[in-house]
């Protein structure tokens, strides 16, 4: 975590440095969010070794990024294999220190996260990682067939309309339905939560689609644990995430199309991307 800095550190320095972090971490555990306001969050569930213990540890991760475009770290938690009961604390938690429901929240199909936010913020759309689900559907056609089959769902993850995306869903079952119904079924029985981000602006599809927005800075946390062999402690894995995370905040970008978070916020109403008129109103949707 210290890089450079740590050479000629003793160990007694290292101790003061490790127990400023815990107390920093406890502080945002504990922290206020009545000020704060996540129109979208990404989540996911990141398993690392723990030296010391036969379980490997799940931290819980949930980033938000904030009307004015800024991502922003909101919770770092330790979780039973990313289960729904896990999920709820954590949500019940966040709830309890004022955080408003997200508008929409990204994430794998396989979390317990969705059965936990249908409790506490039932709400909030659904918008299933399209990574995650391309490699389970490609895991169920034979290797020959994979670039094809991933050309094949690009179309639907790629289309301009949801009604492209869902003729793309179609030619798929009708190619591949026959002689492979794992891999359909698997694509349709989602279809509905993996084309949420048609109902949001154009200019958020591509952060929309996956949750790249708790993968990317996740690899410097899964490089530091390879390096050091897993953390000591379950206690100690947490903190070097949190800290790990908490450092590269301060370099992530701002949301493509920052501008109109707050619209999404409003409740203002778009379609396949492009902003729609408010009822009653004469202005025209701007053009896509």
């Amino acid at each position: 975590m210290l890089g450079d800095d740590a050479a000629g550190l003793s160990a007694t320095n290292i101790a003061r440095l490790t127990n400023e972090w815990e107390t920093e971490y406890r502080a945002f555990q504990k922290r206020s969010l009545a000020d704060r306001d996540y129109v979208y969050v990404w989540v996911d569930g990141v398993h690392f070794n723990v030296r010391l213990e036969d379980d490997r540890l799940c931290t819980l991760v949930m980033i938000g990024v904030r009307p004015d475009g800024t991502k922003e770290l909101i919770a770092v938690e330790d979780g039973y294999r990313e289960s729904a009961e896990s999920w709820k604390t954590v949500l019940r938690d966040l709830k309890r220190r004022g955080m408003r429901p997200p508008i929409v929240a990204v994430g794998d199909g396989a979390l317990g996260f969705w059965a936990a936010v249908r409790d506490v913020w039932p709400k909030t759309r659904e918008q299933r990682d399209w990574f995650h689900k391309l490699g389970n559907i490609l895991d169920k056609l034979p290797k020959r067939l994979q670039p094809r089959g991933k050309a094949a769902l690009h179309e639907v993850m790629y289309a301009e309309t949801r009604e492209q995306a869902r003729e793309a869903v179609t030619r798929f079952a009708i190619v591949y339905g026959t002689k492979y119904p794992k891999a359909v079924t698997t694509l349709e029985k989602d279809a509905d939560v993996l084309l949420t981000f048609f109902d949001f602006p154009a200019e958020h599809w591509k952060h929309l689609r996956t949750s790249n927005v708790i993968e990317s800075p996740f690899a410097t946390v899964r490089l530091r644990q390879r390096v050091t062999k897993g953390a000591g402690s379950r206690t100690k894995g947490l903190l070097m995430a949190y800290k790990l995370l908490d450092m590269a905040q301060a370099r992530w970008r701002r949301l493509d199309g920052a501008h109109l978070l707050p619209l999404v916020r409003a409740g203002i109403v778009f379609v396949d991307g492009v902003q729609q008129p408010r009822q009653g109103s004469k202005t025209r949707p701007r053009a896509a």
